[in-house]
């Protein structure tokens, strides 16, 4: 067993969630990482699409009941005092897979080792993965912080304008993958308790700068961190990829994916970590008859560095965007004429 001390920390991650092709969904999870030696445990597990029991949405009894858990306060879930770590997004049921490690005291300090696989009771060991020795002290700190807050809550989204039918879409699908959302005419008026609750405020395209302005003035009295989002084309899809992009609180230098831009028909993507990136078909623009023309760009893992993804043609005339996506990241780039 390891005798080198690692440190122990947690930070805000996201599961991207979104509007795919042909009417499917990829639901949203704000969670809490695991940080081991300054990097993210998740990172470490070949882009695995997973959240772990720290979750935003879990409600406080069940998360503290977590947070208990990796403590050591309570009894393991699974047999050889394993704990789970990580998983499945949309259902954290074993059967879709876990990530699971044998969560240990010894003397002063906890001992994280064995990661493994599991579908069942029979663990398939990661044999480079840990095993992490923390100091108990700073690693109970970081918890038990925790049970000294409320628990966290899910980001939500106020979407501001006059367009009710489009923004009642808008706000079913933001919905349907788990971000909360509410449609106001009167946000300035609302009080600052109320508008601390919200992540982004998107402004539908009726809404004009002087209402704008008065919406920003009351958040920033109000203390909100908001990220303010302009509709820019009346794409479902593409405006919740934009809100997904905004509602991302992660620290940048944890993130697989750093960059988006589209230039010279190309999309230039910053990877700063071997990782799965898809660039769906994205709703660049509307045809004559009003519809969504959607384009499939690149579907593969990439290894660190600047990367050029050949743009259609047709994508690339007319008010087009291009999206990005891993596991944990999406990113929105105008392309412009």
């Amino acid at each position: 067993m390891t005798s080198q001390y690692a440190t122990f920390g947690l930070a805000p991650a996201m599961r991207a969630g979104g509007v795919l092709s042909k009417g499917a969904y990829q639901i949203h999870r704000d969670f809490l990482d695991f940080i081991v030696d300054g990097r993210p445990l998740l990172s470490r597990l070949a882009d695995l699409d997973a959240v772990s029991p720290l979750a935003a949405d879990l409600g406080p009894t069940i998360f503290t009941a977590q947070v208990r858990g990796l403590l050591l306060e309570t009894e393991a879930p699974l047999p050889a005092g394993r704990r789970v770590l990580y998983g499945c997004p949309e259902c954290v049921g074993l059967e879709c897979g876990v990530v699971t490690a044998v969560i240990e005291r010894d003397g002063p300090d906890v001992v994280w080792r064995d990661f493994a696989w599991q579908t069942d009771d029979t663990p398939d060991i990661y044999p480079d993965l840990g095993p992490y020795r923390f100091h108990g002290g700073q690693y109970r700190a970081e918890l038990e912080r925790l049970l000294a807050l409320e628990a966290p809550a899910g980001r939500r989204v106020l979407l501001v304008g006059q367009r009710a039918a489009f923004l009642a879409k808008l706000a079913a699908a933001l919905r349907t993958i788990g971000i909360g959302a509410e449609i106001s005419r009167d946000a300035a008026a609302a009080h600052a308790d109320e508008l601390r609750g919200y992540g982004v405020v998107a402004f539908g395209r009726t809404v004009g700068p002087e209402e704008r302005a008065a919406v920003r003035d009351a958040f920033a009295a109000a203390g909100s961190d908001a990220v303010f989002v302009a509709e820019s084309t009346p794409i479902v899809p593409l405006l919740v990829a934009r809100i997904e992009q905004a509602l991302d609180r992660s620290p940048q230098e944890q993130r697989r994916l750093a960059g988006l831009r589209a230039e010279g028909g190309e999309a230039v993507l910053e990877v700063v970590a071997r990782c799965g990136v898809r660039l769906p078909p994205p709703p660049p623009r509307l045809d004559r008859l009003g519809r969504p023309r959607t384009h499939d760009l690149f579907d593969g893992r990439l290894e660190p560095g600047i990367h050029r993804i050949p743009l259609d043609a047709r994508v690339v005339r007319g008010d087009a965007f291009v999206v990005a996506r891993t596991s944990s990241t999406v990113l929105v780039a105008p392309v412009g004429c």
